[in-house]
């Protein structure tokens, strides 16, 4: 299987991934995020299509700041979950933000998210945590 990234070309099917993968997560903190609030949203961001054998399978959204890169979003479609997609990911994330010349990765993740043993597994940290999120972080340079 070979996993590619590309400049997203369709930020409504990206946001439409989003909203697929986020819904439980989003009704269960009663959070009203439609398809077109999360286009918003992202349109301003570093937008990545994650690339499996041609075909879309997910989307990486960044964004700088002094502190470094923060991933705003990491998306694999369900069919493709543990298979080592998100981590090739996260991988590309902190090459795409050294490039940059970022010395920090920084994200959040739902605390009832699967995803955060996937970053703790990547090398990234708890920081702090509120009532539905952990803030998590990673020196990359």
């Amino acid at each position: 299987m070979k996993v590619t990234y590309q400049h997203s070309a369709n930020l409504m099917a990206s946001a439409l991934l989003t909203y697929t993968n986020m819904r439980t997560y989003y009704e269960h903190y009663g959070v009203d995020w439609q398809q077109h609030k999360i286009y918003e949203q992202i349109v301003g961001l570093e937008n990545w299509d994650i690339v499996v054998n041609g075909d879309v399978v997910g989307a990486m959204r960044l964004a700088y700041d002094e502190s470094g890169c923060y991933i705003r979003d990491l998306q694999v479609d369900a069919t493709f979950r543990n298979k080592g997609i998100g981590a090739a990911a996260i991988s590309e994330c902190s090459h795409l933000a050294m490039h940059r010349g970022a010395m920090q990765l920084r994200l959040r993740v739902f605390k009832i998210s699967p995803a955060h043993t996937l970053y703790t597994r990547s090398g990234f940290s708890i920081e702090k945590e509120d009532d539905r999120f952990y803030y998590m972080s990673k020196r990359i340079a």
